[in-house]
């Protein structure tokens, strides 16, 4: 509810969604990713959708979060 500032505001979001999803309809997806547009950095923030996927995961899913990662955490030695 309080204001993002600082280095917070240049966080890195990824946010999945399948549009098959009975329990949270990718309408609601898309207007969450909308509203954390206007709290950090718009151009970190990235939105996927999988489809045909319901409220589950894919492998597609899990090779963007790897990618996702891979791309914004240090390697572990």
């Amino acid at each position: 509810q309080g204001p993002i500032s600082g280095v917070n505001k240049e966080i890195a979001v990824l946010q999945c969604h399948g549009d098959c999803d009975p329990l949270v309809p990718l309408m609601f997806g898309s207007l969450t990713v909308e509203k954390l547009k206007t709290m950090i950095n718009p151009a970190n923030v990235t939105f996927r959708t999988y489809s045909g996927m319901m409220h589950s995961s894919c492998i597609e899913e899990m090779m963007d979060v790897k990618q996702f990662i891979d791309k914004h955490l240090p390697p572990v030695d």
